[in-house]
């Protein structure tokens, strides 16, 4: 269920922008024209969907902190201002979330957010005969199996989307399966590498198909592509990288697994501890991409930072060959990794801009902005 069109609206330097996306997507532009925020709002997606949409935003500031900031007379709609809503369109179904401010009460949670509409339809015009969805606050209806419209049951947290409360699936078949695939995408943006973050250190190891958001479980991670995934390309990505060089997983006789490399002239292995931060980082990308699950939409932002130029070419072809499997996101200040995925995969590089209409995509006229 791969995304053909992502809108973003409202949310802090992003006005309206809608995105056509291809199986790999590389977001690039100069610092402060909206990369993260683009790649935040689609984080806030999938939260959302995962029933973490008010967690995610106290992070951030709170509701008010994550509306559109720029010009209120440059908004073209009056709730332009006053509301984030996150869209997408997928080959089956669209979906649309819509959240404001939240009405005043003597309530001191004032930074939760206010699901204001919600929506789930087939085809490209929503209409009462293709939604499956309509919410309007705490009430939602629903068209179920028999194409009935029914009011849904259960009343609705204000602060989460529909999605993340679904109950009975078999009533609404369409709906978890949209709810289960966005459920699955993946984000990795940060990998720590201090001396005291647990991929420097042993940790103990279970079949780790999936390589946690932070990387804790990098070496288990590593170990399950060795056993039951792409073992070859794994060694290649390795050997691309590091010319010459061992990828081992020491395991002690607590089953504590660590990461250890065996280099050219070195007579001994280096440990995890004894790494250097690009090299981890570059092997946390490595699990990310060789998951013997791969996720429906992988996302990664900044994926260079700490690497050396010449592990470049190394992940730009890992990137790509990923995306016989999941469609990737990728967001970098790197004009070198983005030319190089863009040679390797044959699909152009968005750039983005910022003007006082907030952040757009380089290139388009304010008429292809709206299509």
């Amino acid at each position: 269920m791969a995304i053909k069109m992502l809108s973003i609206q409202g949310y802090r330097s992003i006005q309206n922008l809608r995105l056509s996306m291809d199986t790999v997507n590389v977001i690039s532009g100069a610092n402060g024209c909206g990369k993260s925020n683009l790649y935040k709002a689609v984080y806030l997606l999938a939260k959302a969907v995962n029933g973490e949409l008010s967690k995610t935003l106290a992070l951030e500031g709170g509701m008010p902190s994550v509306l559109w900031a720029g010009n209120k007379k440059q908004t073209t709609q009056t709730k332009a201002s006053v509301r984030l809503v996150l869209s997408l369109q997928t080959d089956d179904l669209n979906y649309e979330i819509s959240c404001g401010l939240p009405k005043p009460t003597l309530s001191k949670f004032r930074l939760d957010p206010e699901v204001k509409e919600e929506y789930v339809w087939f085809g490209d015009s929503r209409r009462p005969s293709n939604t499956l969805i309509e919410r309007q606050g705490a009430i939602a209806w629903f068209t179920n199996t028999d194409g009935k419209r029914i009011p849904y049951p259960v009343s609705l947290s204000h602060s989460e989307s529909v999605l993340s409360q679904l109950q009975d699936p078999h009533l609404y078949p369409e709906l978890f399966s949209l709810s289960h695939e966005i459920k699955k995408w993946r984000f990795y943006h940060h990998f720590r590498t201090d001396p005291e973050s647990l991929i420097r250190n042993p940790q103990i190891g279970i079949r780790t198909e999936i390589l946690g958001n932070d990387g804790y479980n990098l070496a288990a991670a590593l170990q399950t592509i060795m056993e039951i995934g792409d073992h070859e390309l794994l060694n290649e990505a390795i050997d691309r990288a590091f010319p010459g060089s061992k990828l081992l997983i020491n395991v002690d006789n607590k089953t504590r697994f660590e990461v250890q490399m065996q280099m050219p002239g070195v007579l001994r292995p280096l440990e995890a501890r004894e790494l250097s931060d690009g090299t981890l980082r570059y092997l946390c990308l490595v699990a990310a991409l060789l998951s013997p699950r791969p996720a429906p939409l992988l996302a990664l932002n900044e994926p260079e930072m700490s690497l050396h130029p010449e592990l470049m070419q190394p992940l730009a072809e890992l990137i790509v060959s990923a995306s016989q499997y999941s469609q990737i996101w990728v967001t970098t200040h790197s004009q070198e990794l983005a030319t190089m995925i863009e040679d390797s995969s044959g699909t152009k590089v968005v750039n983005l801009v910022r003007n006082e209409a907030g952040t757009q995509i380089d290139g388009l006229t304010p008429w292809e902005r709206l299509l």
